[in-house]
């Protein structure tokens, strides 16, 4: 398209109201600037537009197909324009996350109910995954942001913390108390109880591996569970020691549901936050991290 775009306008306004003098006014231009637009653009079409009479303008068969071209494409424009103002004045974006089972029930759900309950036309999408397919999602800018243990630094990859956790071992008191009178008062419990782990997909779990073989700790009798929520039910009715995150089971710590065990040495606290890179700027993710912040 060589004519530029504002002699189309011109030419639009001018047929929509068929008199050039009404045209300059709904464009805040002059009458002449208005007869040199449209000579120029019939210049370049090599085609009569509009003839002229004493009551104003008509378009020619030739105009009548220009006009219904430009007519669907400046509603277009204005249906665009539009939505882009209906987006703006009710938050109407989208943003993707991605996060864990346990940490989307634990922590991601308190977030997006009171996110939504300000930004209720935000449309939400949550991939559930380990945290490394997350991480590797945001690489490959499947998702938006994910909420994630803190991961390595990379080039852009911004990491906005929210809280630190602490895992722990735990047990019922009365599987802790038949242990004691089975095994004796001096037995390891890692050695003669039943130790429930997450299984070693998880990134918790290598967490807990490494943790385990750098103190020497060994569990003869392992249970393997697929998600925390099932490790703490297990906890509780007493089928075993379970490792889970503290922060997660603090009413059953509190009520003495769940008793924690001492470690000798305790295991380090690790931070979880939202990652997201800073070059895929968002005005919906940047909503959503300054509701965050505040």
């Amino acid at each position: 398209m060589e004519q530029n775009l504002s002699q189309y306008r011109i030419f639009y306004e001018v047929a929509k109201t068929g008199n050039i003098s009404r045209a300059a006014k709904e464009l805040f231009i002059s009458q002449p600037a208005i007869s040199k637009a449209i000579g120029k653009l019939e210049d370049s079409l090599e085609t009569t537009l509009f003839t002229r009479n004493s009551r104003g303008v008509q378009l020619t068969d030739q105009g009548r197909i220009l006009f219904a071209h430009t007519q669907r494409a400046f509603e277009e424009l204005l249906s665009g324009e539009m939505e882009l103002k209906r987006a703006r004045e009710f938050h109407m974006g989208h943003i993707r996350f991605g996060v864990s089972n346990t940490l989307c029930r634990y922590i991601l759900v308190s977030y997006l109910k009171d996110f939504i309950e300000k930004y209720p036309h935000v449309k939400i999408t949550i991939e559930s995954q380990s945290t490394s397919h997350t991480v590797a999602m945001l690489e490959q800018q499947k998702i938006d942001l994910g909420l994630v243990v803190r991961p390595k630094p990379q080039k852009n990859l911004v990491f906005l913390p929210v809280m630190d956790i602490e895992d722990i071992f735990v047990a019922s008191p009365s599987y802790l108390e038949n242990l004691k009178l089975r095994e004796g008062a001096d037995a390891d419990v890692f050695q003669v109880g039943n130790i429930m782990l997450l299984d070693r997909s998880n990134i918790t779990r290598r967490y807990i591996d490494e943790y385990m073989s750098l103190n020497h700790i060994e569990a003869n009798n392992l249970l393997e569970v697929t998600t925390m929520d099932l490790l703490i039910e297990f906890a509780r009715i007493g089928l075993g020691v379970g490792s889970v995150i503290k922060e997660f089971v603090k009413e059953d710590l509190d009520s003495g549901r769940l008793v924690q065990l001492n470690l000798k040495t305790p295991i380090h606290k690790r931070t979880v936050g939202f990652a997201y890179y800073s070059n895929r700027p968002s005005d919906t993710l940047e909503l959503f991290l300054d509701f965050v912040k505040s």
